[in-house]
C-alpha cells in the first residue's frame, strides 16, 4: 500500500468521494463507519469542508452531503473538452434535423453555463452562447438539470427568496416553493420548458443528461419562436431533446466504461 504522506488530505477526499456515491445526504455516524475514520476526526472533517461550501450540513435532519462548492467542481470538470468534444455531434445533429437552434449546458451555481452552442440557419439570434451563464431557475436547461437533484441539494442552492431573479417582464418562480412545484411537472413530464422566461418571444425545451451514478451533469436544450409553434412541432422539439440527451447519457456511459 502506498505511504500517504499528508493524511488530512487524504481523508477529506475519501470522505468527499463516499458523498459524491450516495444518492443523498448520510448521517456523520455513517461517515464514520464506512471510512473507519473516528468520529472526532470525522465532525472535525466535515465541519471544515461545511465552512468552504464543500459539504452541506442540514442541522434539523442530523446529516451531511455534497455542497455547492463540491458540485462547482465537478462542472468545472465536464466544462472542459471531454463533455464538450462528445456532446457537440449530438448537438449539431439535433439541429441538422429538427432546424432549430441547439445548446448544452451544464449548471454552476444557480446559474447554468453553455459549452456547447448551434445556431440555426436563419433563425433569431440569441442571448447564450459559448461561456455565457444564465440563472438556472429560468432556463429549460436548468431546470431539466435541477429537477433531477436530491432535495438538499436543491434547497442549498434555492432556500429562500433572495436566491430568485427575472430576467423579462415573463416572471419565473420567484420563491422556493413555486420552484419545487415548477420541478415536479418536470419530473412527471421528462422534459423542462420555458416561455418568455429569457428572451420575449422565444422558447426552450430541454431534458437531463445524466453520468454513470445518475446524476444529472448536463441537459441538451432546444431554443424556438413561439408565436406559430404548433403543438405537434412543439411535441417533436420535445421528442428530439429527450432522444439528443438519451444519446449523450449512453455516450457518457461508454466513455466512463472504457475508462474504468
Amino acid at each position: 500500500m502506498a505511504l500517504v504522506k499528508v493524511p488530512a488530505a487524504d481523508a477529506a477526499l475519501r470522505l468527499l468521494t463516499y458523498l459524491a456515491s450516495q444518492q443523498a445526504p448520510v448521517p456523520a455516524a455513517r461517515v464514520a463507519q464506512e471510512l473507519q475514520l473516528p468520529r472526532s476526526r470525522t465532525y472535525d472533517l466535515l465541519s471544515t469542508l461545511a465552512r468552504h461550501g464543500y459539504v452541506l450540513h442540514l442541522e434539523q435532519e442530523r446529516l451531511y452531503g455534497l455542497g455547492p462548492a463540491a458540485y462547482e467542481l465537478s462542472g468545472a470538470y465536464l466544462r472542459q473538452e471531454p463533455l464538450a468534444r462528445i456532446g457537440r455531434p449530438v448537438i449539431e445533429r439535433l439541429v441538422d434535423e429538427i432546424g432549430e437552434s441547439g445548446h448544452l449546458a451544464v449548471l454552476h451555481g444557480r446559474d447554468v453555463l453553455y459549452i456547447v452552442e448551434e445556431r440555426a440557419r436563419n433563425r433569431p439570434s440569441l442571448v447564450s452562447d459559448v461561456g455565457v451563464r444564465l440563472p438556472a431557475h429560468l432556463t429549460a436547461s436548468g431546470r431539466a438539470i435541477l429537477a433531477q437533484l436530491p432535495a438538499a441539494q436543491l434547497r442549498s442552492l434555492y432556500g429562500k427568496r433572495a436566491d430568485f431573479t427575472s430576467r423579462t417582464a415573463v416572471t419565473g418562480p420567484a420563491t422556493p416553493g413555486e420552484l419545487r412545484a415548477l420541478l415536479t411537472r418536470v419530473r412527471q413530464d421528462g422534459i423542462a420548458a420555458e416561455s418568455g422566461e429569457v428572451t420575449d418571444t422565444l422558447a426552450s425545451v430541454a431534458a437531463a443528461v445524466r453520468d454513470h451514478t445518475g446524476w444529472p451533469v448536463a441537459a441538451v436544450a432546444m431554443t424556438f419562436v413561439e408565436s406559430g409553434t404548433t403543438p405537434p412541432d412543439r411535441k417533436r422539439f420535445e421528442q428530439a431533446v429527450g432522444e439528443a440527451a438519451e444519446e449523450l447519457t449512453r455516450r457518457l456511459l461508454g466513455t466512463y466504461g472504457k475508462e474504468a
